[in-house]
């Protein structure tokens, strides 16, 4: 590579001593001012890197045991408490679909993970914007469908048999879903 001072079109016969010397400070404080956006790329860099850490943490903390609770002890709870008919087929059909999106959540994650721990060891990576983005809007979705629709139809069909076992059941599933959001928020 050529010296900072001299250009690829640097012509000495036709330059003074005066311009080699001004157009070395130009070529100097052009790399000065791109050394001088080096913190505000660190910081982000570790903003990154933060975020990988949290969110991969988040995942196997919060997400997958939310899931799984919702499989094991809500759904199955609600299934088996719907009337027959008409509230039975809407149950499983919110159950079926809120699991298939369960699944179609994690698979996306399972391929956004190993880039995401690597970004959280600090090495460079690039992350499919794409995918990150499809997954973030995919869970919101999931996450208002359940808000919307399936629970309160869960805590209309469990409530017939206690009022205050299904308000306390909904409480707590929440409470531990919010729970343990938190714990993977904070990387513990």
């Amino acid at each position: 590579s050529l010296p900072i001072c001299m250009t690829a079109d640097s012509n000495l016969s036709s330059n003074s001593p005066i311009d080699s010397f001004s157009n070395c400070h130009d070529g100097i404080i052009s790399h000065l001012n791109r050394f001088g956006e080096i913190t505000s790329l660190v910081k982000a860099a570790t903003s990154a890197r933060k975020i990988a850490e949290d969110t991969v943490a988040f995942f196997r903390v919060a997400v997958f045991d939310h899931h799984s609770e919702e499989e094991r002890d809500l759904f199955p709870a609600v299934l088996a408490n719907a009337e027959p008919g008409e509230e039975q087929s809407i149950a499983r059909t919110l159950v079926d679909g809120l699991t298939a999106e369960h699944r179609e959540i994690e698979s996306q994650w399972v391929r956004l993970e190993p880039k995401l721990v690597k970004l959280a060891k600090g090495h460079i990576v690039e992350i499919d914007e794409a995918a990150v983005q499809k997954l973030v809007d995919q869970y919101t979705a999931h996450a208002r469908l359940e808000e919307r629709e399936f629970l309160p139809l869960a805590e209309k069909i469990l409530g017939r048999r206690d009022p205050k076992m299904a308000a306390l059941g909904l409480a707590l599933h929440t409470r531990h879903a919010f729970r343990a959001a938190r714990r993977g928020l904070r990387g513990s």
